[in-house]
């Protein structure tokens, strides 16, 4: 798999500090919770909140706006309890007023800045498409305290 998401030094992604398994990077180790949700109906209604913790730990893939959204996204649906269903709504409707999201530097030449997370893409990967649901749900709990 190419590594293009992710840039890593010495088996260690220089974002979020997930180490490399088995020959995967970080953002490999992401793909696989991805397939597995086409698997179970239960573990893809986690969706949002796998992609929104991924994305929170790799803010290189965000404007600064961008990202300032997905924080606050991923905040008031974490505090204010909102079924996916609202999520996503509330995603569109926010989006249209942002001029630009993603990143729009080519991805070997933007700014990558280190910050510790107690818990990283390894804690979903190690516990396997098993214990997926369980992690992921402890993964959002983890990053919501994280960014208090």
């Amino acid at each position: 798999m190419v590594n293009n998401d992710t840039e890593m030094k010495l088996g260690r992604c220089v974002e979020c500090g997930a180490k490399e398994i088995e020959g995967y990077s970080c953002y490999e180790q992401f793909c696989f919770p991805l397939v597995w949700e086409h698997n179970d109906p239960a573990l893809y209604a986690l969706h949002f909140w796998l992609v929104s913790c991924y994305m929170i730990q790799h803010p290189s893939n965000y404007t600064e706006e961008g990202y300032r959204y997905l924080i606050t996204l991923f905040t008031e649906a974490y505090d204010k309890e909102w079924e996916v269903a609202y999520i996503l709504k509330r995603n569109r409707e926010l989006v249209s007023n942002i001029d630009k999201i993603t990143n729009p530097v080519p991805n070997k030449d933007r700014q990558r800045t280190f910050k510790f997370w107690s818990m990283t893409i390894n804690d979903i990967y190690i516990g396997k498409e098993k214990n997926a649901i369980e992690n992921i749900n402890k993964w959002k709990d983890q990053i919501r305290i994280e960014l208090k």
